[in-house]
């Protein structure tokens, strides 16, 4: 069954956007259609297109306020690209952070040299502030120029960004909560803060190939790891979660080089979420007695960064990625079932592992999970921000019924990911990425079914804006009304149906089927 089309899509789904591959004789590769996307010339790469897609369901400010208003007024707008994708000469700051004041600038320095607490990175000795001088050299993310699209729906930011020379794409959602100020912080400087994290290790392992290779067990160099195609491995995050799929334990006692290559960068993005969140909360520090709302605001991460053949995912809180595969690569039929692999773990005290790990943090705190929620405040148990569930001085920063009185041992919600890196095959056909109000009315096994068979009917459609147009009409139906009565509802008001909403679909290019770039890898 196909979907019913929204009544005036443009005026309500105001971020769609899509991205096509060509192959190198110039013709187009299976997927979005170009009219809203642009081409790229190289087949280097393990994904043919994406799609994006997003809804308000929440009512918020149209600019963030946080740096007196600065990443609403001069570095998001310049970020944003909510219908296409646009060029970005590599010249230029991907955060902008130049924007920012001198004196913010340096104290985020000072404070970044720390973690956010004391056993939030271990013994790791790597940790200090990557600057954006950092040496750049023809490494990780560095290219002539970038794709980009992005924008924000509600308290939802989406983010993605393509390179065609190195052939890598890096989504992000960043779902907020209680405001969007945490969301527009993310999409305004965590993927300059990856950026500084990988380069440095790339140019680390340029400038003491032989050092470091003893050391730590490196391929040579980072063009020679991302093109090794051994081996791959699964993270585990601290409560010791394993998802399905055919990976390699990093607690197993052999280990191959590229997979000690490849745990070195989950770290690189591990530590630049702990950079963010440094970075962050010392902002709200410094606005909170103007914005005491500010210590509340905090924001679930997801993001999936592809680079050769493998796909690198990290998440923190209930946003999920989700990957379509299938044993039999030769032929894929409507009648056929794809299987819904979970690449993230979700974060909210409905996991019966993170319930048992956030009542074992506070053995002294009876009052830790009150009516299904942190300290009777919030679902999720690892979130970046949220302040006030995290430190004493934020807490009190609230007034009357808003302070939360018996805050007997914070920290109350991490900041600590669940990392992922996945080596695409042949078998894998998509991934989808979502906040989770995507899956507040679909099951994983949905989402792969209604993808599939809308990509074999439509295959140069928009799968993103066809999940979300079949939300809404589930949506309407569980409210009971028809689609046009529930999107007649403005934002804010229609949160009480459903919630902010954005969807990435990548169409993963390991086989002809999925893509004619792929003949050329």
């Amino acid at each position: 069954m196909h979907a019913q089309s929204i009544t005036d899509p443009g005026e309500e789904i105001k971020i769609s956007f899509g991205y096509n591959f060509t192959d190198d004789s110039g013709e187009e590769s299976d997927g979005i259609d170009n009219c809203h996307g642009i081409k790229l010339h190289r087949a280097n790469n393990s994904f043919s297109c994406l799609s994006g897609a997003a809804l308000s369901g929440n009512a918020t400010l149209a600019n963030t306020n946080i740096c007196n208003g600065l990443f609403g007024a001069e570095i998001l707008p310049a970020l944003d690209s909510p219908t296409s994708f646009r060029r970005i000469p590599s010249s230029q700051s991907f955060s902008r952070l130049d924007l920012l004041s001198s004196s913010l600038q340096s104290n985020l320095s000072i404070l970044s040299c720390s973690p956010s607490s004391p056993s939030a990175l271990h013994d790791d000795e790597s940790f200090s502030w990557r600057s954006t001088s950092a040496p750049r050299n023809e490494g990780f993310l560095n290219a002539t120029e970038f794709k980009i699209a992005g924008g924000a729906a509600g308290e939802d930011r989406v983010q993605a960004v393509c390179s065609e020379e190195n052939g890598s794409l890096f989504c992000g959602i960043y779902d907020g909560f209680n405001g969007r100020d945490a969301a527009d912080f993310l999409a305004g400087t965590l993927y300059e803060t990856i950026g500084n994290y990988l380069n440095l290790l790339d140019w680390e392992m340029e400038q003491e190939p032989g050092k470091l290779s003893d050391r730590l067990g490196f391929c040579g160099t980072l063009h020679d790891a991302v093109q090794d195609d051994r081996s791959s491995i699964k993270v585990k995050d601290t409560s010791g979660n394993i998802n399905q799929g055919s990976y390699v334990d990093c607690s197993a006692k052999v280990e191959k080089p590229c997979d000690s290559f490849k745990k070195k960068v989950l770290k690189s993005l591990e530590l630049a979420l702990l950079q963010a969140e440094n970075d962050f909360l010392h902002m709200v520090e410094q606005e909170m007695d103007d914005r005491p709302d500010l210590v509340s605001i905090g924001c679930c991460v997801l993001v999936v960064f592809l680079h050769g053949k493998n796909m690198y995912v990290l998440n923190l809180g209930d946003s999920r990625a989700v990957l379509a595969t299938d044993s039999d690569v030769v032929s894929i039929s409507k009648d056929e079932v794809l299987q819904a692999v979970q690449l993230t773990v979700s974060h909210n005290v409905e996991d019966e592992s993170e319930r048992t790990r956030l009542l074992k943090d506070h053995p002294d705190d009876p009052s830790t999970i009150v009516a299904g929620k942190v300290k009777g405040r919030l679902k999720v148990t690892r979130a970046l921000g949220v302040g006030y569930l995290k430190k004493k001085t934020m807490n009190d920063a609230l007034m009357g019924i808003l302070r939360i009185r018996n805050l007997i041992s914070p920290p109350y919600v991490s900041v600590q990911p669940h990392m992922t890196v996945h080596e695409i095959s042949n078998s894998d056909q998509f991934v989808v990425l979502g906040s989770d109000g995507l899956f507040d009315f679909f099951s994983n096994d949905e989402v792969v079914k209604l993808v599939h068979s809308y990509i074999l009917c439509h295959p140069s459609g928009d799968p993103a804006k066809y999940l979300v147009e079949q939300l809404v009409m589930r949506a309407a139906d569980c409210a009971g009304f028809s689609m046009e009565e529930l999107m007649s509802i403005p934002a804010g008001r229609r949160r009480k149906y459903h919630d902010d909403i954005t969807v990435i679909v990548i169409n993963l290019g390991m086989n002809k089927r999925t893509s004619k770039a792929s003949t050329y890898q």
